[in-house]
């Protein structure tokens, strides 16, 4: 990829590993996405789940820094971070289950081993890259050779090589690696192991691509539906002969031997109990590193397969021909909801009645009581001599909340929180108490306003006759 000035201007605007490193929130939202999802090697989490770790986090946060950092609820925050203008996480809802998911994104992985990378680190090891490197040209030359007397030559002399090595081992002389060698192949393995598991997210997200794109292709097409059929399972095919796809199932196959995973397992063992590799404190989730690969693995073969299951069902020829109809429409409506796609309506565009049953069970209902009659006294009506100010009946004030509403849009717009007394700093209380109240009830009617409780402010006016008046009550905090 060119680092040109317009393909760095774009992905700072698009890309959301960008957007996270220059968020306010990327401390936040980068040490709980890596302790709950990547350190545990987590791929999806339960939304009831998630909430509650997140809950937790923010308790402890807010009882070190204060009540009024980070005023959002859990699942408010978890919902903003998989919008699509950030793309932090995945939110999805899973075949069968009416509660949703979230899962990392390829691009919040990234960011967060960039953020891991940039500790300093204690020994950097050069040595065995450079025979990793040698290593891989060595099999490229090896592999791509089709002179098989070129190839037989270069077999020979490594044996040749292993019968020396052999006869001075039998000798006695085995050299062995020093404390430095063991610690620099160590971390090189550490780090190619969480790299590897990061890999299959973003194998994951490539299949969900393809399949997106299939799905618009089908929600556009107007030709034969036998060109559609051979069109897409074309593309199938080539995703399963692609170099991801290949080298995928390799890996897949060397993985699912159980000699290879026994061999694994014993030569973990062995080098997690060598003194220079115990002196680094290695994670103890490394012993099972391959197990972790395993289960990586195995929920990117379910997603491939859910995919392929979802797609041959809505290709079925059966529901095609006995709800054209319907395919029609629903065909309609995916193909304006893509021309929307990249910018969707604001504000609610649909609203949905009540969808629970409303109950009310015989015995709840109340008996009939009999209303008491009133006893009139016949009392004659005699003129009143009274003479009464009526002009308290046409001194009455009307609140405008619109305005007041508008008060705070406006505040919003410069902050992404105010609170009540702020606002009335800028703008004091002209109709007393009753303005007060109006203020408390936009608060009661906004999802985003928040009531602290813990914090007691003092709010001032000055009333009619020139008098100064206050009100004691708890903070209230307005966010967009």
């Amino acid at each position: 990829m060119s680092l040109d000035l317009a393909t760095l201007e774009a992905m700072r605007r698009q890309h959301p590993a960008w957007r996270l490193l220059a968020a306010e929130s990327a401390p936040l939202v980068a040490s709980f996405l890596h302790r709950v999802f990547i350190v545990p090697n987590v791929r999806v989490m339960n939304q009831s789940d998630l909430v509650e770790a997140l809950e937790d986090t923010l308790f402890a946060l807010r009882e070190q820094r204060g009540a009024d950092a980070f005023p959002k609820g859990a699942l408010e925050y978890l919902n903003d971070w998989a919008a699509n203008e950030r793309g932090w996480l995945r939110k999805f809802y899973p075949p069968g289950s009416d509660e949703p998911r979230f899962d990392l994104t390829p691009a919040t992985e990234k960011a967060i081993a960039w953020l891991a990378s940039l500790a300093e680190r204690s020994f950097v090891g050069t040595e065995s890259r450079l025979l990793t490197l040698f290593e891989l040209l060595r099999q490229m030359n090896e592999g791509s050779e089709a002179d098989p007397q070129l190839r037989v030559r270069e077999l020979q002399r490594r044996r040749d090589e292993i019968d020396a090595e052999i006869a001075r081992v039998l000798q006695g002389d085995m050299p062995l690696m020093n404390d430095t060698a063991l610690k620099e192949r160590f971390q090189q393995f550490t780090a190619l192991a969480r790299e590897l598991l990061a890999d299959f997210r973003e194998v994951e997200h490539n299949f969900r691509g393809l399949d997106r794109r299939v799905r618009e292709r089908i929600a556009r097409w107007e030709g034969a539906k036998g060109e559609l059929l051979q069109d897409i399972m074309g593309e199938r095919d080539a995703i399963a002969e692609s170099d991801q796809g290949r080298s995928f199932r390799a890996f897949w196959d060397f993985l699912m031997s159980q000699a290879r995973q026994d061999e694994l397992t014993q030569l973990l063992a062995r080098v997690l109990q060598l003194e220079p590799v115990a002196a680094l404190a290695p994670d103890a989730r490394l012993k099972r590193v391959h197990h972790d690969w395993l289960e990586a693995g195995e929920h990117a073969q379910r997603t491939v397969a859910l995919l392929s299951q979802q797609l041959r069902r809505f290709l079925d020829d059966q529901a095609y021909l006995e709800n054209r109809r319907i395919m029609d429409i629903l065909r309609g409506i995916e193909a304006g909801a893509l021309v929307v796609r990249e910018a969707p309506p604001a504000g609610d565009f649909m609203t949905i009645a009540d969808t629970a049953a409303s109950i009310e069970l015989p015995m709840e209902r109340p008996l009939h009581a009999a209303a008491p009659k009133a006893a009139l006294a016949s009392v004659p009506v005699e003129p009143g001599a009274e003479d009464l100010d009526a002009a308290a009946l046409f001194a009455q004030f009307v609140i405008d909340k619109a305005a007041l509403a508008q008060h705070v849009r406006q505040a919003l717009q410069q902050r992404t929180q105010v609170t009540l007394s702020e606002l009335l700093d800028s703008r004091p209380l002209t109709q007393g108490l009753a303005e007060l109240v109006a203020y408390l009830q936009l608060a009661g009617e906004r999802a985003a306003a928040v009531v602290d409780e813990d914090v007691e402010e003092t709010v001032t006016w000055r009333s009619g006759d020139g008098r100064w008046k206050q009100a004691r009550l708890p903070r209230v905090i307005f966010s967009r």
